[in-house]
């Protein structure tokens, strides 16, 4: 007899539809998908880090059932504890008789209801991406986060962790390993490897890039967070003949950055770019980087998308993924905010060939991880209960 597998979930992500399509594909299980925020969630949304409307380009409900629950909240978002309030919830989740019910994070009203309500009912599964990177000073606000931490996580019965860093956050908040469960963050690796060479090469040329020159590439928010501005210090100081920096994306720091570059040709920008059109903007640079400082960069999926994209990586040691998908083979880890560090790893950016075989070694590397090894571990684990 088939299994029952409630998600319950904010909103439609990119990130998550994928998996959810695969589930609603398997034969082996019946799945549904409840979105917490409600009907309003599919609508385009103002994006406070990219600093404008965002509309994704790619389905995000189709090939699997889903249903939107009300949300009476005042202040309905993603964004807040009381932005998400579903005074049906549990009666649409019964009424579903799961087996299983799989809750993407527990920071909203609704969801932590519904964690306490199904503990010893149903089994609980839990996923969410935090970790330890960020250094805490010990305060009782931090002592007083850990004891309330213990306390949501025993309402769990599994729960997905994406690495090691999350792995460690988990077991520091008093998830035993008995109830730990490896599934890979992941995205679309087969929509970034596939060939975009053509879009790619149009793009090199759109930047008057010679054949020999190496573009280094950052893709996402323009904030602080992630730290733009010290790769583009780093880069100016460098300031090697054969590097390119390209930076896609908006956000509060693009003024800054642009005032920076102070129109030297060897640093250009784009604006925010869909998902159609990223997979093309990743293949057409040699090395990606993501120099964050955090607090809060609790993966970098990015890093995954350069890497399907056959992509050498850099990365700060605050950047989640960091510990499991990049190596001397693919790429380079430097100490956050630490410029010196960055800019001795620009200067060894000298030969194309030699990223292309870092990028090849990325590629590789990330195939396991991904939505299929994801979603296999979701079928193990209800079908081993």
């Amino acid at each position: 007899m088939k299994k029952k597998l409630a998600i319950i979930v904010t909103h439609p992500i990119q990130y998550y539809a994928p998996v959810f399509q695969l589930l609603g594909n398997d034969k082996t299980i019946e799945v549904k998908v409840f979105y917490t925020w409600g009907e309003d969630s599919i609508k385009a949304k103002y994006d406070p880090g990219f600093g404008k409307v965002i509309d994704w380009d790619i389905p995000l409900l189709e090939g699997y059932p889903y249903e939107f629950l009300k949300n009476t909240s005042a202040a309905p978002g993603s964004h807040h504890f009381k932005g998400i309030i579903n005074p049906e919830a549990i009666e649409r989740i019964v009424a579903f008789k799961p087996d299983a019910i799989l809750i993407y994070g527990w920071a909203y009203q609704s969801h932590l209801k519904i964690m306490r309500h199904f503990k010893g009912k149903i089994p609980v599964w839990f996923r969410g991406d935090s970790n330890l990177l960020d250094n805490n000073n010990a305060s009782w606000k931090t002592f007083a986060r850990y004891i309330f931490l213990r306390w949501v996580y025993r309402y769990t019965d599994k729960v997905f962790y994406v690495g090691k860093a999350n792995k460690d956050y988990f077991l520091k908040y008093g998830v035993p390993d008995k109830k730990l469960v490896f599934a890979p963050h992941a995205i679309d690796n087969n929509r970034f490897s596939n060939d975009h060479s053509i879009e790619a090469q149009t793009l090199r040329k759109k930047l008057q890039l010679k054949d020999d020159e190496i573009l280094i590439l950052f893709a996402g928010k323009l904030e602080p967070k992630k730290n733009p501005i010290l790769l583009l210090d780093a880069f100016l100081q460098v300031n090697s003949p054969n590097l390119r920096l390209l930076f896609v994306g908006d956000g509060v720091l693009e003024n800054q950055l642009k005032s920076k570059a102070s129109g030297n040709p060897a640093v250009h920008f784009l604006p925010f770019q869909n998902q159609q059109k990223i997979p093309g903007i990743y293949q057409s640079c040699d090395i990606f980087c993501l120099p964050s400082h955090g607090p809060g960069e609790t993966w970098g999926l990015a890093v995954n998308e350069a890497m399907a994209a056959g992509k050498a990586v850099i990365v700060s040691n605050k950047v989640g993924c960091a510990s499991d998908l990049v190596a001397t083979d693919n790429g380079y880890i430097f100490n956050s905010s630490d410029i010196e560090e960055l800019k001795k790893i620009l200067k060894q950016l000298t030969d194309r060939k030699d990223l292309l075989k870092m990028g090849s070694s990325s590629r590789i590397k990330v195939r396991n991880w991904s939505f299929e090894n994801q979603v296999g571990a979701f079928l193990h684990t209800i079908y081993e209960s």
